[in-house]
């Protein structure tokens, strides 16, 4: 049976990660030894090695123009071929790909986690459930402004202009609308346990339909 193909969006800070990382030790904890694939959207901004690093701070990467969201759907259809990908690895310190990649091959379950999945045609036509993760903007931001200044050496001031310059605007042209495509929406982020129940129990229900791997 080919892998089972989840999308979690919602916008920056609302939690998706969480929720997927979450699922995934949910799952795995039921079922011991079950590969889940987990992917982030983020992986697939565009390399901007050639650009000026003054001319990368100025990019909206909130648009979905700043994401290679065509190489993301090839590579998920190689691995719904059974094909391993080679994922690239963001640098947001740098705002460009680094040199390195990073190799996911084919699971049961492939977790795809990013803010403009659903904007997507083509994506959110591929998964086979989609779920929007629907977290009040001014959390976000509290969320955002942590994690960015503890973990992407960011200042205060340069994550807030972005949030007033691109990412408030983005939310309400992009990202809010998508979520009328997703099967669930879970308020709360990625702490909502109810949710995390409903979605760990369509995970495995999936997981027991499948047939049996044939004996040696």
């Amino acid at each position: 049976m080919r892998p089972y193909f989840i999308a979690i969006a919602g916008p920056s800070a609302s939690g998706k990660t969480l929720f997927a990382q979450t699922l995934r030790e949910a799952v795995q904890a039921r079922a011991p030894g079950l590969g889940l694939a987990l992917i982030s959207e983020d992986s697939y901004y565009r390399d901007q090695g050639a650009v000026p690093p003054a001319e990368r701070e100025r990019v909206n990467y909130d648009h979905p123009a700043a994401l290679e969201q065509d190489l993301l759907l090839s590579h998920l259809h190689a691995l719904r071929a059974g094909e391993d990908v080679e994922v690239p690895v963001y640098d947001y310190a740098r705002h460009t790909r680094a040199s390195r990649s990073e190799r996911v091959s084919p699971a049961p379950v492939v977790l795809v986690e990013g803010i403009l999945l659903l904007a997507h045609p083509g994506l959110r036509d591929f998964f086979d459930i989609r779920f929007f993760v629907d977290t009040p903007l001014d959390l976000c931001l509290l969320r955002r402004l942590a994690r960015d200044l503890e973990e992407r050496g960011r200042s205060a001031a340069d994550v807030l202009r972005q949030y007033e310059e691109t990412v408030r605007p983005m939310y309400f042209e992009f990202i809010q609308p998508s979520a009328r495509h997703a099967d669930m929406v879970i308020t709360g982020g990625g702490r909502n346990a109810a949710a995390l129940d409903v979605v760990k129990r369509l995970v495995l229900s999936h997981l027991a339909a499948r047939p049996a791997a044939p004996g040696p």
